[in-house]
């Protein structure tokens, strides 16, 4: 079967993280097809950096499917915890935890932590491997600013949107519209990176 070049496996199946990466490559003549289309299960996340894992998603996504493969790792570091939740964000209250259980433990471990040491970012590091021995994988980082809330605000994004701050629009990341965060965002600064490097790729 000859294969595409720009046909890219995405190492998620995440069917809104998939809409997310398609809009942003629209238009680049590239095909990005979630793993679960080739029946990938998720790799266990053993890396201990936010590069580490997105290498061991991408490679493992791109092995099992004989397709270049992208992969993202993302998490929230706060100043105040040395960087903690970190790449642990998503289990930071246990391998189950759900979204509220993270952001209950981090307002317990920031009790009586001042503003002025709250703090925080998103990161987001996006993978692009050309097939699993790629020595030279294109590696794409972008980074949010804010501060940790007192108190959960809003009610749309994931994870810990409704305790971030972002100061620029005076609200919480969890009050903003999907279009304002997908402009401001970690992530959107990382893939307009990856965006730039596909077009060049492909």
């Amino acid at each position: 079967m000859k294969i595409n070049a720009c046909e890219i496996v995405l190492a998620s199946s995440n069917p809104g993280k998939l809409k997310e990466f398609q809009q942003m490559l629209s238009g680049m003549g590239v095909s990005l097809r979630p793993q679960s289309d080739f029946n990938i299960a998720a790799v266990e996340e053993t890396g201990l950096s936010f590069v580490e894992n997105a290498i061991l998603k991408a490679r493992h996504a791109s092995k099992q499917s004989g397709l270049p493969a992208i992969a993202d790792d993302s998490g929230l570091e706060v100043d105040a915890l040395a960087g903690r939740p970190g790449i642990y964000s998503a289990r930071f209250a246990g391998s189950d935890a759900t979204d509220s259980d993270n952001n209950r433990k981090l307002l317990s471990v920031l009790r009586g932590v001042s503003p002025e040491e709250r703090k925080a970012r998103f990161q987001c590091v996006l993978v692009y491997m050309r097939h699993p021995e790629d020595p030279t994988p294109v590696i794409c980082q972008g980074s949010w600013e804010g501060e940790i809330l007192n108190a959960p605000k809003g009610e749309q994004g994931f994870g810990y949107d409704p305790l971030f701050y972002v100061s620029t629009e005076g609200c919480a990341c969890a009050e903003l519209s999907a279009d304002v965060k997908n402009r401001l965002s970690h992530r959107a600064k990382a893939m307009a990176q990856l965006a730039d490097r596909l077009r060049v790729t492909c």
